[in-house]
């Protein structure tokens, strides 16, 4: 069985320090350098701000589901809520260095876009308005080297 930590944290950004300060600890026993741990550390913080300011509105009980696992290779991050899904298309999702001038970047999506710069895969499924999970994972490596 790998090894794995699941919590959940209230929707609101007061509580990211937990999500943060664990995810640093959980990496670091898996091995997992510190520029790595910074680069997912950003990621997760995108993925659940996202969740914080889209998924629940102004419902104040709404909660946002985490779990880190290890499997040896990889360190996978899953980011559950249970609010309002969104639509999420690959296509208007622009690579910036692809876009002609600034002020032709889409409002929104940018997001996404960094998660998948800092992260290996970024995988998004939504429900039928059931929420919206995001999977994040980042390969081991070991002096510059994956494992």
């Amino acid at each position: 069985m790998n090894p794995y930590v699941s919590f959940s944290i209230p929707a609101q950004a007061e509580y990211l320090d937990i999500v943060r300060l664990t995810l640093y600890s959980f990496a670091t026993k898996a091995g997992f350098s510190f520029e790595e741990i910074e680069d997912m550390k950003v990621a997760v913080s995108e993925a659940c701000n996202n969740t914080i300011l889209h998924a629940y509105g102004d419902n104040e009980n709404g909660r946002i589901d985490l779990r880190l696992e290890h499997d040896g290779e990889h360190l996978r991050i899953t980011i559950k809520d249970h609010g309002q899904s969104f639509v999420f298309s690959q296509e208007g999702i622009g690579i910036p260095e692809q876009q002609e001038d600034i002020k032709d970047l889409a409002v929104g999506g940018l997001g996404i876009f960094l998660m998948e710069a800092l992260m290996d895969d970024v995988r998004v499924s939504t429900g039928n308005g059931s929420g919206t999970e995001i999977v994040l994972s980042k390969r081991l490596s070991r002096n510059g080297e994956y494992v």
